[in-house]
């Protein structure tokens, strides 16, 4: 707004190896310009990576944010080995917070934006194949500081979700709503050291 320069978001289930490899995948793009919309559609889309175009830009954009979350408390359940099912119901405990959390902050947001490829299906990827799962699940074996694990398995580069949390946490503890949103801050309890990674 400040440059006046028309800005939309692109997330989804993209992991970029599979992209690159012109694997099947859909993206989502958040434009409230139809017509703008429609041009990028028409730019990005091939026959392997299907582009879906909606006017939810805010949903999107913080959909690609908060899934990090849920992928750090999906490595701790795979770190302690409490199996699939466990994981399924905290992956659905994520969604109903990330759906819950953007619907606080941003009102006016549509549900239907979360069944798109930048909600559940980004959320189902980063749960079962990203870092943030990864680095998590090891976390909890190794009980390495996360900085070292980051050094270690990303090459210094930083997981996202452990700093998302503290930013979700900030604007949950402004409202007085920690306790509303437990996978959220439980995540961020750990990742900042107020919380045992065995403990969650």
């Amino acid at each position: 707004r400040t440059l006046n320069i028309p800005c939309f978001v692109l997330m989804g289930a993209n992991l970029a190896s599979e992209v690159a490899a012109e694997k099947f995948c859909e993206t989502t793009i958040g434009c409230k310009d139809r017509e703008k919309g429609a041009i990028l559609k028409l730019l990005i889309e091939t026959d392997y990576f299907r582009v879906s175009v909606v006017s939810d830009e805010e949903a999107v954009e913080i959909c690609g944010a908060l899934k990090n979350i849920v992928a750090c408390a999906a490595g701790f359940v795979d770190g302690l080995g409490y199996g699939d099912n466990t994981k399924a119901a905290v992956i659905r405990l994520g969604l109903m917070e990330m759906i819950k959390y953007v619907d606080l902050f941003y009102p006016g947001s549509k549900l239907a934006t979360f069944f798109e490829s930048c909600g559940v299906a980004d959320l189902i990827t980063s749960c079962y194949g990203g870092r943030n799962r990864r680095v998590s699940e090891q976390l909890v074996k190794t009980g390495k500081p996360l900085a070292e694990l980051e050094q270690e398995l990303l090459g210094g580069q930083k997981l996202q979700g452990p700093i998302t949390s503290e930013e979700v946490n900030y604007m949950l503890k402004a409202k007085n709503m920690e306790h509303e949103f437990p996978i959220f801050t439980a995540v961020y309890k750990v990742c900042c050291g107020q919380l045992s990674a065995k403990d969650f």
